[in-house]
Parts: C-alpha cells; structure tokens; sequence
C-alpha cells in the first residue's frame, strides 16, 4: 500500500468513526444543558462552592461568572507553580520563575496550553495532574458553557436570561468531559500509554552521557487534552513521543477525540434552536473547510520534488515514520482548526506552504470545527456576518433564526471578528521592530518571520502549536504571550456573550418570502465563502511575507 493511499484510507476511517459518534453524542449533550434535573455529585459541588444552579442570569451575571471563574483559576495555578519546589511529588524539580508561571497559568486557564518549557524536564507529578490536567477539564467546559450560553440566545425570546454558567460549568465537566476522557484513557493505556506516578529512571549509556524519563500520568492527560481541545503535552515531543501516542491506532483515536465534541456540538445547536437543518449547514461549513484544508495539505507534502523526497514517500522531515506523511497531515489540519495544539510532527519543518496551511487554518478563527465551545460560538458569529452581507445585497434587514440582526447585534460580532487579528498583528510587529525578541528566532528570513508570526497567531487563537525554532522563554515572549492568551481568551468571549444577551431579549420575526434560508447549500457556500475572504483580506500581506514567500522560493 503506498502513503499516499494509506493516508487517504485514514481520513475515511476517521470521517465514518466521527459520523457514528455525531448523532448519539450531539443528542447527549442537548438533554445535558436542556435538563432541569441535578445529579446527586453536582449538588455536592453546588453546595461546596455556594451557588444555586437554579437561578438564571443575564449576559452580565455569566459574563462575571466565566470572568471571576477564570480568574481564580490563573492565580491557583500560578500559586502552585511558584511553590512545586516544596511540594511532594515535584521530582525534584524546582519552583516555576515568575513569567514562566504567569505564561503557563494563562496558557492552560485560556484552553491554550502552550508551553515555553520542557514538560518532562519542569514539571512534577502535582503539578501535572492538580493543576494542568484539572484545567484541561475546566477550560474546555467554559468553552461549552459560553457556545450553549449563545445558542439560549438563539433559542429564547422576550428575555435577557441565559441560564446559569455554574450549572453549565459543572454539567459539562461531570456529564461530558470526565466520562468520555475515562474510557478514552483507558484507551490509550491499551495502547501503550503510560499511566503512573513513577521518578526519573535512567534508561541507558550513550556517548557523552546517560538519557533519563520520568513517568507520570500520561495517558489520562493526554485524553482529556484532545478530548478538551487543549493540546498541552506531559513531555516536550508532545504527541509525537512514543509514551503519549505509541502507534498509528493511537494516532488516529487522539485525532478522532479532538474533532469529536466541535463537530457534535453542531448536532447540539440544531436540537436546541429546534432545526437539526440548521446543525447540518453549520457542520457542512465545518467539514467543507476542514476536508479542503487536509486535501491541500496531504498535496503539499507529499507532491514535495526530489529525489530524497520520492525516496522517504513525501516531505518527512520533523514526522514520524510510525505515522508518515498522511498522518502527519491530517493531525496538522485537526490540530491547528481546532483550539488543540497537540502536534505528532514538527510543524516549521513542513514545506512552505505547508506551514503556511497550519497558520491559515489558526487564522480563520478556528471554527471548523474549532475548540470546544468556541468553534461553535465562531462559526455562529462568522454566519451572522454571513446574513448580514447578504442582507446588505438584496437591500433588507438580515435575519437569522428568526432574529432580527440590527446595529447592535453586528457591532457585537465585528468587534469579536476583529480582536483576535489586532492581537496577532500588533504582537507581531512589535516582536519584529524591537531588538530583543528577533534574538529568539533561529532562523532568519521568511521562516524566521514564520516562527513569530505562528506565535502570536497560536497563542492569540488559544492554540497552543508553535514552530519548533522559537525560543520562547524569555520574559519578553512568556510575558506578551501570556497577554495574548488571555484577551484572545476572554474579550471574544464578552461579545459572545452580550449579542446572546440581545438575541435573547428580541421576539421571533416570522419568515417570509424574502427570508434568507440558512438551512440551504446555498448558505452554506455563502458562509464559506465569507469566512475565506475575511481572513485573507486580514492577514494576507503577513503570510505573503512568511510561508508564502518561503513556498514561492523552494
């Protein structure tokens, strides 16, 4: 069987295993936040953390909660990590410095989990499991709370009330997240992932020095941090280490596991607005991209000339040859359309355009499917940009839903669309200008202007991924990506969460025969459509001066 075949086979095992999974699981997770029943764990949690899951709120009181929530959640993690040196079970390693403790606490609270550190080399087991893994679970479900919080928007009338973010919260971390990343451990023990709380063992003598692991327990958070669309790795190689994804089966089930929630919660709109019509156009839009990103992908590295190339089956420089270039590829597209950052292969070691495919799907605002949570609320922002620029050409008020998209509800969404852009841009270029940062680039040219270019678009994404080649612990880059984490994070989240709030105030608008049917094809290639000339007219001069001038050139 040749690679490129063998690649092709893969994309179709997961796109049935995903088709198998998308009823059942989008169902699940409509009953979960339509429920008026509390299980007998989550009044515990009610009850310890002294809240009614009873009481709904406004776009405000939510817009408190998820602030006030991730709030505590940063400065607990940071807390921790500036006191692991005297903590049980750190390994011996020391406590975490200042700005590396502030960069990783934004990372992980803001479902980033990007790391400007050796995982295996930093942090201890407490660490680890009470801090970074707990927020793989928490994250996520602030993610979902958010996107069901808009969908209510869509779904209710004549009230401001979005239901109750601790409800939420809880519910989809006990009902959702925790179940699924049970058996998806259990999974990829079977696999051969590691699951312990072992030292530092020395595992061999080579020339100029022995090689040492420690265990830890891997396999459990590496489930959650696909399944949560997280993508931080227990060891530095992250999905590309043996002990974190031992074989190609592993390989496609952590694929399957950060795609499964994004593409379900599709299902979960639909059941909720009360048009599973409506679901099926946004998951179209969502695979349209994500099937055309991956086939321009695989082409890009495996049609890469020459004779090494023709030889090895494709481009495999920085890939594994447990999964090849096909693997690779498909792992890269999910991963960077997706709010995940796991990688199983080094992404600035794929050809120039290929590297320029990765930042692209990032830039696109990571809605297809994206991350848990905010892959849905994007693509509903990016279609109600959608109505609207229809609306503007047949000359009447857009509608979508049944709700009338006016002046304030567009305000809402352009401020969301333009924030993430202004974060990558403005960092970037003051990454370039300064004198500094440029010190941390390894390469220079085109790829070394990649290098800061895929920083800031992961870190302002909440993505996590990062061009091997960046050193970025230094103050300067742990201290502006942290930032960039966190307003990336939170600021779109203030918009989401007031346009639910006016959503949610108006009347249904009956349709009538000039109503824009948004369940139809035609929608659907509107709404891709828009999404592509969006973010090409936004960050096109920067990815012509990257990728696109070190693809041109190769």
């Amino acid at each position: 069987m040749g690679p490129v075949l063998a690649g092709i086979l893969q994309l179709l095992a997961l796109i049935g295993a995903l088709a198998l999974a998308y009823v059942p699981l989008g169902d699940y997770m409509a009953k979960v936040y339509s429920s008026d029943k509390h299980l007998r764990v989550e009044k515990w949690i009610y009850k310890g953390i002294g809240a009614n899951p009873n009481t709904e709120m406004r776009w405000p009181a939510y817009l408190r909660g998820v602030l006030a929530f991730s709030a505590v959640s940063v400065l607990f993690l940071y807390l921790l990590q500036r006191f692991q040196g005297s903590l049980p079970g750190s390994l011996g390693f020391s406590s975490i410095d200042p700005d590396q403790a502030f960069n990783t606490a934004a990372s992980f609270v803001s479902n980033t989990n990007w790391q400007s550190y050796y995982g295996e080399q930093a942090m201890g087991h407490v660490v680890q499991t009470g801090g970074l893994a707990v927020q793989n679970f928490l994250s996520a479900s602030v993610g979902i709370a958010v996107a069901v919080a808009l969908v209510r928007g869509f779904a209710r009338s004549r009230t401001g009330e979005l239901g109750n973010f601790w409800s939420d919260l809880v519910r989809g971390t006990v009902r959702i997240l925790l179940p699924i990343a049970v058996i998806a451990a259990i999974v990829l023990v079977a696999c051969g992932a590691i699951q312990n709380f072992s030292g530092i063992h020395e595992v061999g003598q080579f020339t100029g020095g022995s090689q040492q692991w420690n265990g830890g327990a891997v396999a459990s958070q590496e489930a959650i941090k696909e399944l949560g669309t997280n993508g931080g790795g227990y060891f530095n190689a992250n999905s590309a280490h043996p002990f974190e994804n031992p074989n190609a089966f592993s390989d496609l089930f952590e694929i399957f596991l950060l795609l499964l929630i994004p593409f379900a919660l599709t299902r979960t709109f639909g059941r909720m607005v009360g048009s599973l019509k409506q679901g099926y156009a946004i998951l179209a839009t969502m695979v349209t991209i994500w099937i055309g990103f991956t086939a321009l992908m695989m082409w890009t590295e495996f049609a890469h000339h020459g004779p090494a190339f023709d030889v090895a089956g494709g481009a495999m420089e920085g890939k594994e040859t447990r999964f090849g270039v096909g693997a690779s590829s498909i792992f890269a597209v999910a991963t960077t359309l997706t709010s995940t950052g796991a990688v199983n292969s080094f992404h600035s070691s794929f050809t120039g355009l290929g590297g320029g495919i990765t930042m692209l799907g990032m830039q696109l605002g990571e809605i297809a499917p994206g991350g848990t949570g905010s892959g849905l609320y994007g693509m509903l922002i990016m279609a109600i940009i959608a109505v609207f620029i229809a609306g503007l050409m047949v000359g009447r008020t857009p509608e979508y839903l049944g709700k009338k998209i006016g002046t304030r509800e567009i305000k809402f969404a352009a401020c969301y669309i333009l924030i993430t852009p202004a974060l990558v841009l403005v960092f970037t270029a003051a990454a370039m200008a300064l004198p500094t940062p440029g010190n941390s680039m390894t390469n220079s040219g085109a790829h070394g202007f990649s290098e800061i270019l895929y920083a800031y678009t992961s870190a302002s994404n909440n993505n996590g991924s990062a061009f091997a080649g960046l050193n970025a612990d230094t103050q300067w880059f742990n201290s502006t990506l942290g930032l960039a984490m966190l307003l990336g994070r939170f600021l779109p989240m203030v918009f989401v969460l007031a346009l639910a709030g006016s959503l949610a105030e108006q009347k249904p608008v009956p349709a009538t025969a000039g109503t824009l049917r948004t369940e139809k094809p035609l929608f659907t290639g509107l709404l891709v459509g828009a999404i592509l000339v969006i973010t090409g007219l936004t960050y096109f001069p920067a990815l012509a001066l990257g990728p696109l001038a070190e693809g041109l050139a190769s």
